[in-house]
């Protein structure tokens, strides 16, 4: 056997391919949705209402299971179905936890 054909038989072996990236994604930790009250949905929808399309905003929501802060432009914004959109993220009023114009 030469040399190159003996060291293929030692190079790693990923038998459960895929295996690393589950158990990652396992340890990212979730959070819960927060409940927010009247005074805070209030406040909440008093910025969202004195947002227009160009805005530069910093705005805390949730996606995916966690609490994402993002600086964006508006692009789009529904008023009556209390939606917001910021590049191609389209998100729900109910899933903002925090807005402000920037």
């Amino acid at each position: 056997m030469d040399r190159k054909d003996r060291a293929k038989q030692f190079m790693p072996f990923d038998a459960l391919k895929g295996l690393k990236d589950a158990l990652s994604e396992k340890e990212i930790e979730y959070e819960e949705r927060k409940e927010l009250s009247d005074d805070k949905l209030r406040e909440l929808e008093n910025e969202f209402n004195k947002i227009n399309i160009g805005s530069k905003i910093k705005i805390k929501y949730y996606k995916n299971k966690q609490y994402v802060e993002e600086i964006e432009v508006v692009t789009k914004i529904d008023y009556i179905k209390k939606k917001i959109k910021l590049n191609e993220e389209l998100i729900n009023l109910s899933d903002i936890l925090n807005i402000k114009l920037i």
